[in-house]
């Protein structure tokens, strides 16, 4: 099983690389139901590989000049803070409640990814900062994370291009700065009443450093798009499975069919044009005008 985990932490990695966010939220069902990980030593391992791949990442970003250093200062001080009282927390919080949290997270996640990013938002970032909005949101997400183990990249990337006006590029630079200094603030939070298994955190992490590696290579050949768009398929459908382990099978196999018919009308729309959904959406819409 530790091969087995080894293995698909590298598929985690590849994920990272080829969507420059989003494959980590992966690590922690990895963790728990595949190399059997306590849930909560499951998500201070998720923090520790979302913290180290997430600076690593930032390195090339930092380079081509995509950071606003002051901007990740203020934004990750603030979700330091809320991740490390998010890592305190967790110690008070049953696992079960923790996972299922997570498998909340995890579908709004998915529903993030489906429904795209827009990179025409911010131009060049020199608007005044609203300081006191980045700093509540910061730790607001700083607590998400340390809790759950998410990196939040789904939540931080839109959030610094509205509130800071960084255009889309500049932003995910940015937010893998933040991410990894509130991941290693998380993980000292949850490091101060719980161990971890450092030989497989260690193993993990450099499997996800390798496929982030391997897939910042394969980007150039895949449709961002695309993936984008299955990955979060994917991630709804690992959300079911959370739900079904942690709360019941029946509510976990309802969201699965849900997730897959929805998957299955999403092709048929994007593949026909007489496609069903797109002709309620409409007349839903010209009801609303009429009204």
């Amino acid at each position: 099983m530790i091969a087995l985990t080894i293995g698909l932490a590298v598929f985690v990695g590849v994920a990272l690389g080829l969507l420059g966010g989003g494959g980590s939220i992966l690590t922690v069902p990895l963790l728990a139901y595949v190399a059997g990980v306590e849930p909560k030593h499951a998500i201070a391992m998720s923090l520790l590989v979302v913290g180290v791949t997430s600076a690593i990442a930032a390195i090339s970003h930092a380079r081509a000049g995509r950071v606003r250093w002051r901007i990740a200062t203020l934004f990750g001080l603030a979700a330091m803070a809320g991740a490390y009282a998010g890592g305190l927390m967790a110690r008070f919080i049953p696992g079960t409640v923790l996972l299922v949290a997570f498998a909340v997270i995890m579908i709004a996640a998915g529903v993030a990814m489906l429904r795209g990013r827009s990179d025409t938002v911010g131009a060049d970032g020199g608007h005044p900062l609203p300081v006191v909005r980045v700093a509540l949101l910061g730790v607001a997400i700083g607590v998400i994370s340390g809790l759950v183990g998410a990196g939040g990249g789904f939540l931080l990337v839109p959030a610094l291009a509205l509130l800071t006006g960084l255009p889309m590029p500049v932003a995910v630079g940015t937010s893998l700065v933040v991410i990894s200094m509130q991941s290693f603030a998380g993980l000292a939070g949850h490091l101060s009443s719980e161990q971890i298994d450092w030989r497989l955190a260690v193993f993990v992490t450099i499997a996800a450093i390798i496929g982030a590696l391997i897939g910042g290579r394969l980007i150039t050949f895949v449709n961002p798009t695309t993936l984008r768009q299955a990955f979060g398929w994917f991630v709804l459908l690992m959300a079911s499975v959370i739900l079904a382990r942690e709360v019941d099978p029946a509510i976990g196999a309802a969201a699965g069919v849900l997730t897959l018919l929805a998957a299955g009308m999403s092709l048929a729309c994007s593949r026909y044009a007489h496609c069903p959904m797109r002709r309620i959406l409409h007349l839903r819409l010209a009801d609303t005008a009429a009204a």
